[in-house]
């Protein structure tokens, strides 16, 4: 959704970085605003995205998270913008006084500024890996199986893996609550790459061919299939599907990318630089991120 106008009218001037330090919370405060948090309440965003959007009956919203973000004394607001075209997750950062906000994000600064996300990745991947294992560049992958972007953009990805021979890819299941079985093909692709890298790479490009066939009714069904097809016994993976150990493993791995702000799909980590706009960037650029990385 391009909305230029809606950006600008949102980008009200710069947010005041004076403020108390505030305490996580896991979901937006009910009660009002206290100078102990200064985390807005979750009225006062809707006031708010009511002022800005409420013109339009064809927009909707919701807001999936208040917090504090990693500057102390500014909130960040996470919303989801929808209409008919589609939904966007937009953050919004709140000065302290409550009355300014900034749109867009906040990037690590420094002179290793993808040092900590680095670290956290390389201590939390979990997930099946192709390349060589002491490869110089690491490429994270955080996906979706259901996301039509990340079809997408998985030619691009395979591309990149053939030609940088000094990289290898690390496949983190990241399905989003908006897609209704994504998170059972997750389940599915978790168990198949403890058994076999081959076969869990065939079965992700299986799963992208018949995006437009899976359903929610019929998603076992169909999930199976795809798994015999991909050199494994459908019905042990449907098993191991089904397993409350292996929904925490796809949990985990949700909560990683979370931990490093992941918010989308796909999303890459070329050695820990954050790569969100991966259809839309040019590949030569993708690849000189690579060799960059490879080099340093």
């Amino acid at each position: 959704m391009n909305r230029p106008q809606v950006y600008l009218s949102l980008i009200l001037m710069l947010i005041t970085l004076a403020g108390a330090q505030q305490k996580p919370v896991t979901s937006p405060p009910a009660a009002k605003t206290t100078a102990a948090s200064n985390l807005p309440t979750q009225e006062t965003v809707n006031a708010f995205m009511h002022q800005m959007f409420g013109y339009d009956p064809s927009e909707s919203w919701e807001v999936l998270a208040i917090k504090p973000s990693p500057i102390p004394g500014i909130s960040e607001v996470n919303v989801a913008l929808k209409n008919p075209q589609g939904q966007q997750n937009t953050k919004l950062y709140v000065g302290a006084d409550g009355q300014h906000a900034l749109i867009g994000d906040i990037i690590p600064f420094g002179a290793d500024p993808f040092a900590a996300a680095r670290k956290t990745l390389d201590k939390g991947v979990n997930g099946p890996s192709r390349g060589p294992a002491d490869a110089p560049v690491t490429i994270v992958e955080f996906s979706d199986l259901q996301c039509p972007h990340c079809k997408e953009a998985q030619p691009t990805i395979d591309k990149l893996l053939v030609e940088e021979k000094n990289a290898r890819l690390v496949f983190q299941n990241f399905p989003l609550q908006s897609h209704d079985w994504a998170a059972k093909a997750a389940a599915y692709g978790d168990c198949i790459g403890r058994s076999s890298s081959d076969a869990f790479w065939k079965f992700v490009q299986s799963v992208y061919d018949a995006q437009s066939d899976i359903l929610a009714s019929n998603a076992d069904e169909k999930l199976t299939a795809l798994a015999d097809k991909s050199g494994v016994k459908g019905s042990d993976v449907a098993a191991c599907a089904a397993k409350p150990e292996t929904t925490s493993r796809v949990e985990q791995s949700i909560a990683l990318g979370k931990s490093v702000d992941v918010n989308g799909t796909p999303t890459l980590f070329i050695n820990g630089r954050k790569v969100g706009n991966v259809t839309g960037l040019p590949y030569e650029v993708l690849k000189q991120l690579a060799e960059f990385g490879a080099k340093k």
